[in-house]
């Protein structure tokens, strides 16, 4: 038993972050201890919130320093480019995160690398949804940021120049990024 009184010993170990461990269940689900009380609600309440989208896990249950919500696989994107590169179909896959962030009405329109993960045929989701609703950024700051010192940035504004022009001029040039 664990501090929360959860009997881990039938699941595995995934990996540690600055919120929690997550621990794969052998019914397929994680169970994500957190390190906070506050950031435990905060993720899960986010993820009740983002209800249906496909770029989010499910959540299901929330008692005080855990939860229990769906398996995210693939690798996180910040290893991922460094192997495969940034392909256009997946920067196009970033950026229509991006646009479903703006659908959910996130107040902070921004994600690192290391919390978005690449599924099969580069599909992607975001683990760690963090100060959606509370930060303030109406652009992608953190993730260029990513991008730039992975050298990727310049494949990545070319893809949303030609794909979404309106997106680029808002994010890049009424923020003075280029």
């Amino acid at each position: 038993m664990n501090n929360c009184g959860l009997d881990l010993s039938e699941c595995k170990f995934l990996g540690e972050g600055h919120h929690g461990k997550v621990f794969l269940r052998k019914d397929g689900k994680v169970i994500k201890i957190c390190t906070t009380v506050r950031s435990c609600k905060s993720e899960y309440l986010i993820l009740k919130k983002v209800d249906g989208s496909k770029y989010f896990p499910r959540a299901y249950k929330y008692e005080y320093l855990y939860m229990i919500r769906d398996y995210v696989g693939g690798e996180c994107m910040r290893d991922y480019i460094k192997t495969h590169g940034l392909s256009k179909r997946l920067a196009i896959n970033v950026i229509k995160l991006l646009e479903e962030f703006k659908r959910l009405h996130f107040t902070k329109i921004d994600i690192r690398c290391k919390d978005i993960f690449v599924e099969s045929k580069e599909r992607v989701m975001v683990i760690d949804p963090k100060g959606c609703y509370s930060r303030h950024k109406n652009y992608p700051a953190h993730l260029m940021k990513g991008l730039k010192n992975s050298m990727y940035l310049d494949k990545f504004l070319r893809v949303l120049k030609n794909e979404r022009p309106k997106l680029y001029k808002e994010w890049i040039l009424q923020n003075n990024l280029k």
